[in-house]
């Protein structure tokens, strides 16, 4: 059942001793009705994580306070596979979600339960698990991290399907699409468009790209103006077509899908 909470009403008396005014903010329902915004997934994670104080790189990645590596080198952050041949995660959803909430996550882990060997199981006391909860912002860490390890989806912003798995592919192991090895190959970073504070967000990792293409429609990849310092301007332009689309609105690109069976080789999966 789930844990309500109680709206916050904030009430002013105002005026001569026979009349009196109310202002009462919007209640808590209120607040999380989503309203529709034309912003790539990518503007929307970093819009949800303005400002809050949680540690984080590259807009919604949390630093694993286990390991310094920040790419998933080893079986040891991989999820493990088992003799079935599917990869389970056992995960855990707070009860701050409404159900529809809870409805909405679970309908965006079931294309990794159609399309790969990946499957998201109820949490049943098992040593290392995926914690669901509504922490400020939307981050996880870089595959799994050991114990409990926390995946914050908030209320108030990151239940768009795209954000749910673009989160739920970082837990999996996966690093962004625009921090890739070989991403000078197809795209510019507009550094003199980025604050020099916020550079170290499109630093190259050393990643496994697992023989696959680039991927511009990744859900994985920010938008061309992520983190832009002017309004407007690009701070990822893909080369040599200026005007390829970048990021996207909805889900996981096919490309996406393809990594998640190298990287667990679902060999049973057929390939993109």
């Amino acid at each position: 059942m789930n844990l309500r909470r109680f709206s916050v009403v904030l009430v002013l008396l105002v005026g001569l001793s026979t009349q009196s005014n109310s202002l009462v903010q919007p209640n808590e329902d209120d607040m999380r009705i989503k309203k529709p915004i034309r912003l790539d997934i990518s503007s929307k994670i970093l819009e949800a994580n303005e400002g809050i104080s949680q540690d984080l790189v590259e807009g919604d990645v949390a630093l694993s306070k286990k390991r310094n590596a920040m790419r998933c080198w080893s079986n040891s952050c991989k999820w493990t596979k088992s003799y079935s041949g599917l990869v389970e995660v056992p995960y855990s959803l707070s009860d701050y979600f409404y159900d529809s909430e809870k409805a909405s996550i679970k309908k965006a882990m079931e294309t990794f339960h159609r399309k790969t060997c990946v499957r998201f199981v109820p949490y049943l006391g098992q040593s290392d698990y995926l914690s669901i909860e509504s922490e400020l912002g939307c981050w996880s860490t870089i595959g799994k991290d050991g114990g409990k390890q926390v995946l914050s989806l908030s209320v108030y912003g990151c239940l768009d399907h795209g954000i749910i798995q673009h989160e739920l592919l970082h837990a999996l192991g996966f690093n962004h699409e625009h921090t890739r090895s070989d991403r000078d190959q197809f795209v510019r970073i507009n550094w003199e468009n980025i604050p020099a504070a916020q550079a170290y967000n499109f630093h190259k990792k050393d990643t496994n790209n697992l023989s696959t293409p680039y991927d511009y429609s990744s859900v994985l990849h920010y938008g061309r103006t992520a983190f832009s310092s002017v309004y407007g301007e690009d701070t990822i332009t893909p080369i040599p077509d200026s005007s390829v689309a970048v990021g996207q609105r909805n889900e996981m690109s096919d490309m996406d899908i393809l990594r998640v069976n190298r990287f667990y080789d679902c060999s049973e999966y057929q390939e993109v």
